[in-house]
């Protein structure tokens, strides 16, 4: 009877476990959506303070340090990453100790990469005049406004193990409070400087002060709810080590493609066209980047819950998750960017100016390039919870240089569109071939051939959304009507293909609903 009622035991162990994960994710997700919100409107506001008061030629400049600086956390090695994932099974586990070394470790390694990046920057302030091309233009000091945004940026690599301690425990909503709320605060004091100064140095010095709060907040939260772990003072052995440094060098290929990709587009920009030009493009870009920070959250709060069911759960169960997560990607993709595209146009022009509204060649591509690479977080937030990094080491360098080349040369033949073309380019002819690929071999051991019909299957329906969009939208001369209709007409075509979509995909849809009951007993 022993083995029986154990067998019974530990079902009902997994069944707990899975139902705190579910509320716990909830908990993370919920939160982070609504401080995410309102930190997308305060973040729209002080952009339209800061065109007010300092002009487009600053905005544009200011989207340049952005680039440039996410250029040079590439140094941070992936380093967060790898050992945050490191950090499950020993809390899983209850082994403090572990995890204690871990969290040390990451700790010294946070500190070299502040000091490096701080570096690198000081390095790189003789030669910011070459990545401006119309730098003149611009009122302001180039290099104490860039030297200013780069100590906002070091600072947070001074408490980042911390916030990685508290992540690793799925409690994702404190840092997101945390996070967020610095934010606001950053924002809402930008807005009162920029009212009183019109000064775009002690805009950025709002970075600094809200980046400290940040600092002391994060650390009096792992202070109380960790301190027994932050107290044991130990190093992690030289198996563990090993297996870290060969997660984190696969992680800093990773670093390397992602700025290569996602930083580069902004420098080409600037350098070739101009940053009057990176000003415009940077206002639908920043809109569609704190859009995405929306929905990516979702993703983001699951990191941790995958991390510790893939401790419990076997391969098949896994990949069940992974299906049912991809349709929810692609639903929650095609209202958010479809939406995106109805009414960017009008609300540029109603929030900021009519004269900054892009041609429609450039908002089409900003819009299928944001879904593109919203469709590959499923497969990147599976990746980062199982430890993948390793197999697919080499996908990023490649992804980069080509993304450069394709940058260089399209730019100088359809301008502006060909940065944002290169990339689309390269995250469907690499990335959605090899990432699913190394998933699929090393986690659930199978072919992923049918993810790949799919994948490309949603990125074709949601271009003929587009199309259909473009055809059915309406144009008044009064930006809120379009807004508003357009808006409406997005959400009616979005939903009525992703309920297509689910009715299809019963399967998925059935596993959906499991999950669902399993919160409710």
């Amino acid at each position: 009877m022993m083995p029986r009622n154990r067998g019974i035991i530990d079902i009902v162990c997994l069944v707990k476990v899975v139902y705190m994960d579910i509320k716990r994710t909830k908990l993370n997700i919920g939160v982070s959506i609504s401080l995410q919100i309102i930190t997308t409107v305060v973040t729209i506001v002080v952009r339209r303070y800061l065109l007010q008061c300092c002009g487009n030629e600053v905005n544009g400049l200011n989207a340049l340090y952005i680039s440039i600086i996410g250029f040079l956390s590439v140094a941070d090695l992936g380093i967060g990453t790898a050992i945050t994932f490191s950090m499950y099974r020993p809390i899983v586990e209850g082994n403090q100790s572990q995890v204690a070394a871990l969290y040390h470790y990451l700790g010294k390694a946070y500190h070299i990469v502040g000091t490096i990046i701080l570096t690198v920057g000081l390095a790189l302030m003789p030669w910011l005049k070459y990545f401006a091309k119309d730098y003149i233009l611009v009122d302001a000091n180039i290099y104490i406004t860039f030297l200013i945004m780069l100590i906002s940026v070091v600072i947070t690599y001074f408490f980042a193990n911390k916030k990685s301690l508290i992540n690793a425990h799925k409690n994702d909503y404190l840092t997101t409070i945390i996070t967020q709320g610095s934010l606001i605060l950053q924002y809402i004091l930008q807005i009162v400087v920029l009212y009183i100064t019109k000064s775009f140095e002690a805009y950025l010095i709002c970075r600094i002060v809200a980046g400290c709060i940040q600092w002391i907040s994060t650390e009096i939260v792992a202070r109380k709810k960790y301190r027994n772990i932050i107290k044991i003072k130990t190093k992690v052995d030289c198996e563990t080590k090993r297996e870290l440094k060969k997660n984190i060098k696969a992680m800093f290929m990773h670093k390397i493609g992602h700025a290569l990709v996602n930083s580069v587009d902004s420098v080409v920009i600037s350098a070739f066209v101009g940053v009057v030009s990176l000003g415009e493009f940077s206002n639908y870009s920043t809109i569609l980047a704190s859009m995405n920070g929306i929905v990516m959250l979702v993703f983001t709060s699951i990191t941790s819950v995958v991390g510790h069911m893939m401790v419990q759960e076997d391969s098949s169960k896994t990949k069940r998750y992974f299906e049912v997560f991809h349709l929810l990607n692609f639903s929650i993709g095609i209202v958010f960017f479809l939406g995106y595209y109805a009414v960017i146009d009008s609300f540029i022009a109603m929030i900021f100016s009519p004269d900054l509204v892009v041609s429609k060649s450039i908002s089409v591509v900003i819009t299928i390039n944001g879904f593109v690479q919203f469709m590959r977080r499923n497969a990147l937030t599976f990746r980062d919870a199982t430890g993948q990094f390793y197999g697919d080491r080499w996908k990023p360098l490649f992804e980069g240089i080509c993304n450069i080349v394709l940058s260089i040369i399209l730019v100088n033949i359809l301008g502006v569109p060909g940065v944002i073309v290169a990339t689309i380019i390269t995250n469907l002819l690499i990335c959605y071939v090899i990432e699913p690929y190394i998933l699929y071999k090393n986690v659930f051991n199978v072919s992923p051939k049918q993810y790949y019909l799919k994948n490309y299957a949603f990125v074709g329906v949601f271009c003929v959304a587009l199309a259909i969009m473009d055809i059915i939208s309406v144009s008044f001369k009064q930006p809120i009507f379009n807004l508003l209709i357009n808006g409406v007409l997005s959400i009616v075509v979005s939903l009525g293909i992703s309920s297509i979509i689910f009715l299809i995909n019963k399967n998925a849809l059935f596993d959906m609903k499991e999950l669902l009951k399993l919160d409710k007993r």
